[in-house]
């Protein structure tokens, strides 16, 4: 019988954790450190004094609206890119489509779901902006003024939309091993019993995927409320949503008071946070429901 020594033991031991030491590492300097820094600054005004000033800042008109306008971006794009990126799933998965379409969809998901920041904006305003491509060509051989009708691609519905290029991506890659996970015999029994496919989908589909919907969703808000590079190189400073509010205090062109901006990143980190959270536990759930 062969029992490792305990100096084996320890090598192995030692070997693992220098395998995650370089992650650890990365963590704890460009997100653990940097997290406890913004915590603590808004705790404490331009002279180092301890205040709690910073956070009743948070409560002023033109910050309520900031973070009120940043909530309706995140869940409309949220809820577009839940819904359209639910049926691109269940198509691509349970529609019965040629396996080419989902190895396809699945590698361009997974490219667009990064495709962020100043690219993106620029697509966009090249496709939709006044002079985009698909304005011209509406107006040019339709007769058609995209933006006679109100539409502004600097705007609230322009912003989402453009969001919602990046959320149904999202939304399809971690929504397709959910449905990937719905087991035939299920299907099979309810329809041995007379169930007709919308009592399926209403008695049995639907609440197994409930919690990877509503988690999913709740990761694509969260990940809508933390971006800054796309909204800011597309509508600048005219729309007023939280993180170009906070970039805007850190940087000190006009507004300058880093500490408020570090109260206002603290506000962004319990919402995001809480989504997160959420969306760990309802993933957990759905993974414990699937086995």
């Amino acid at each position: 019988m062969n029992i490792a020594s305990p100096r084996l033991i320890d090598r192995r031991t030692v070997i693992d954790w220098l395998g995650i030491a370089p992650f650890m590492i990365f963590a704890l300097m460009f997100l653990v450190m940097p997290t406890l820094y913004l915590v603590a600054g808004a705790f404490f005004n331009s002279a180092g004094e301890f205040t709690f000033e910073n956070i009743t800042g948070l409560f002023t008109p033109t910050i309520l609206s900031a973070y009120w306008i940043s909530i309706k971006v995140s869940f409309a794009s949220a809820f577009g890119g839940a819904v359209i990126g639910f049926f691109l799933a269940w198509a691509i998965v349970l529609g019965g489509l040629p396996s080419f379409v989902r190895s396809g969809l699945l590698t361009f998901s997974g490219v667009a779901s990064n495709f962020a920041g100043v690219p993106l904006a620029f697509a966009f305003i090249a496709t939709l902006g006044r002079t985009g491509l698909v304005t011209v060509f509406l107006r040019e051989w339709f007769g058609f003024n995209l933006y006679s009708t109100g539409f502004n691609l600097l705007s609230f519905f322009g912003l989402t939309i453009t969001y919602m290029f990046f959320q149904i991506p999202l939304m399809v890659l971690i929504l397709t091993p959910a449905l990937d996970g719905l087991k035939k015999e299920w299907r099979e029994a309810s329809e041995s019993l007379g169930a007709s496919t919308w009592q399926y989908w209403r008695m049995v589909g639907l609440p197994i995927l409930w919690p990877s919907l509503l988690g999913t969703s709740l990761l694509l808000f969260a990940n809508a409320f933390g971006a800054i590079a796309t909204a800011y190189a597309l509508t600048g400073s005219s729309l007023n949503i939280v993180p170009i509010l906070l970039y805007a205090q850190i940087r000190g062109d006009v507004l300058h008071n880093p500490n408020l901006g570090y109260a206002l990143a603290l506000g962004m980190i319990l919402i995001t946070g809480i989504s997160n959270i959420l969306f760990i536990w309802l993933r957990m759930r759905a993974e414990r429901w699937q086995k």
